[in-house]
């Protein structure tokens, strides 16, 4: 499976907040960094600023995670079962990532090529 493929199914090598933690230009990442506060204030309703985008290498790489990454519910949950993917959980699809696939809908396509469908 594709290591930047997170569990619920978004692709972290074209994520805003990923992409901003490769730009090696400290103006264009913290420009970067302001558009993105901006979007998840205005399309996720979340309370965040320019400080509150750190540096994230991607939901299954461990190491350095967005704090939203960190805390994301469907992130704990497939650890927790041991799954490489939510696309191999007994309960797919369950009610949080329903919930996610209304944000994004190109997820559950993702999944549900890794199920096979």
């Amino acid at each position: 499976m594709d290591a930047m493929l997170a569990y619920c199914g978004l692709t972290c090598d074209t994520c805003p907040i990923h992409l901003a933690t490769l730009e090696q230009d400290d103006r264009k990442q913290q420009l970067m960094r302001a558009t993105i506060a901006k979007a998840c204030v205005e399309q996720y309703g979340m309370n965040l600023r320019v400080q509150d985008i750190t540096d994230c290498d991607g939901c299954r790489a461990g190491t350095r995670l967005f704090d939203g990454c960190a805390k994301c519910e469907i992130r704990k949950c497939a650890m927790g079962r041991g799954l490489e993917s939510c696309a191999f959980c007994d309960d797919y699809a369950c009610e949080k990532l329903l919930k996610h696939f209304e944000a994004d809908p190109s997820a559950r396509t993702r999944l549900e090529e890794l199920r096979g469908f």
